[in-house]
C-alpha cells in the first residue's frame, strides 16, 4: 500500500507539472519557444488524474480507521470531517470543472482561456497545500509556503518537462532560454526558502542528522542529493547550453532537457515518499522504525534512542572525493559531446558516493 500511495502522489506532481507547463507555454509567442503540441488527452489525463489521485491519501486514512462493518459511515467521516478529506471534495470539484473546460473550449487558440486553466491549476496547488502536512503544524504560514513550494516546481519542471518530451523541433531553443532561465532561477530560490520553511516544521536543523536514521530522514537526504546533480543539468542547460546553439544551430539540445527531467521526476518520487513517513518529532528511535537501509549502511551498532553526529573520517572523504570528480566529468561530458544518458550515469553517481560519504561519516 505505501510502495502505491507513494508512486500515486508522484504522479500527482507530475499531473500538476504537465498541466502548469502546457498552459504556460500558450502563453508565450511562437518566436520565443520551440514548436510544440501537446494533445488535449494529455491535459485531460493530467486534470482526470489529480481527481483520483488526490484521494489515494484520503482512502489510506478510510482504510487504516476502517474495521469491517459500516464502511460508509467511516466514508462519510473522513470525507467531511478530517482535512484530507473536505479538500479532496474541493479538489474533485475544479478538477472536474478544469477537466470539463478542456474538453469543451479552444484555450490552445486564446491566451485569456489559457489563464482561465492556470487559474483552476493554482486553485487545486492550494486545495492540496490547505491538507498537507505543514498546514496541519500552522495554518497561515504552512498553507502559504506548501502552496508556493509546489507552484514555484510544477511552473519550473512543467516548462521543462512540456518542452523536452514535446516540442517538435529545437528551433527558437535560445530565444527559449532567454525568458526560461531567470524564471528558473527564481523559482529555484523560491523553492529552496519554501524548502527550509517546510522542513523546519518536520524536523529541527539541530536533528537533520540524526533523521537519517529514520525513513523520512533517508528521503530527505535522498531528495537533498539528487539536487546536486539537477543543479548541474540546470548550469549545462542554461548558461553553456544558451551559447551552444548559438553556435551550432543544427544541434539538438532536448536529450539534455529530457535528462534534467528525468531528475525532477526522481525528486517528485523522493518528495512523495516524505509525504508517506512521520516525522522525526513525532517518533521515537527504536529498532523497529528505524530506516533498513540506514542499518545497511551505518558502521557503528544500532541502539535505541542512539544519537549520532558528523564526522568525517578516511573513508567518508574518499567518496566525498569521488563524488566531486563525478560532478566534474558531468560536465566534461557535456564538452565531450558524451551522450546525455551518460552523465546521468554519473549523476546517480554523484548521489551514490555522496550517501555513502555522509552515512559511513556518522559516529555515535
Amino acid at each position: 500500500m505505501l510502495f502505491i500511495v507513494i508512486i500515486s502522489q508522484a504522479l500527482l506532481y507530475i499531473c500538476f507539472a504537465v498541466l502548469m507547463g502546457s498552459l504556460i507555454l500558450l502563453l508565450i509567442p511562437a518566436a520565443y519557444r520551440p514548436e510544440i503540441h501537446v494533445r488535449k488527452a494529455w491535459l485531460l489525463i493530467a486534470s482526470g488524474g489529480i481527481a483520483l489521485l488526490s484521494f489515494i491519501p484520503v482512502w489510506q486514512i478510510i482504510a487504516y480507521i476502517y474495521e469491517g462493518i459500516d464502511l460508509g459511515s467511516i466514508v462519510q467521516s473522513v470525507l467531511f470531517t478530517f482535512e484530507a478529506g473536505k479538500s479532496w471534495i474541493l479538489t474533485y470539484f475544479i478538477a472536474t470543472f478544469l477537466f470539463l473546460f478542456l474538453v469543451w473550449f479552444d484555450y490552445d487558440k486564446k491566451p485569456a482561456l489559457a489563464w482561465v486553466g492556470i487559474g483552476m491549476t493554482f486553485v487545486l496547488i492550494m486545495a492540496m497545500g490547505w491538507s498537507s502536512h505543514a498546514s496541519s503544524y500552522d495554518q497561515v504560514v504552512g498553507f502559504l509556503s506548501h502552496t508556493a513550494h509546489v507552484t514555484v516546481v510544477s511552473i519550473w519542471a512543467g516548462i521543462l518537462l512540456i518542452v523536452s518530451w514535446f516540442s517538435k523541433n529545437h528551433a527558437n531553443w535560445d530565444k527559449f532560454l532567454s525568458w526560461f532561465t531567470p524564471v528558473a532561477v527564481i523559482c529555484v530560490l523560491i523553492t529552496i526558502v519554501s524548502g527550509i520553511v517546510l522542513m523546519n516544521f518536520a524536523i529541527e536543523f539541530k536533528d537533520y542528522v540524526n533523521s537519517w536514521m529514520l525513513p523520512y530522514g533517508q528521503s530527505l537526504l535522498l531528495k537533498h542529493l539528487l539536487i546536486i546533480p539537477l543543479i548541474i543539468y540546470a548550469f549545462i542547460n542554461s548558461l553553456l547550453m544558451r551559447r551552444k546553439v548559438k553556435n551550432t544551430p543544427n544541434w539538438d539540445p532536448r536529450p539534455w532537457a529530457k535528462a534534467e527531467s528525468i531528475i525532477i521526476l526522481l525528486i517528485f518520487t523522493a518528495t512523495a515518499a516524505l509525504g508517506q513517513q512521520s516525522p522525526p518529532h513525532e517518533v521515537i528511535i527504536t529498532e523497529n522504525i528505524v530506516s533498513n537501509m540506514f542499518l545497511l549502511f551505518y558502521q557503528g551498532t544500532f541502539q535505541t534512542n542512539l544519537t549520532v553526529q558528523w564526522a568525517p573520517g578516511g573513508s567518508s572523504i574518499a567518496f566525498f572525493l569521488l563524488a566531486i570528480v563525478f560532478a566534474l566529468l558531468m560536465v566534461i561530458a557535456y564538452f565531450r559531446k558524451l551522450p546525455p544518458f551518460s552523465t546521468f550515469l554519473m549523476g546517480m553517481m554523484v548521489v551514490l558516493c555522496g550517501y555513502f560519504g555522509l552515512i559511513w561519516s556518522l559516529q555515535s
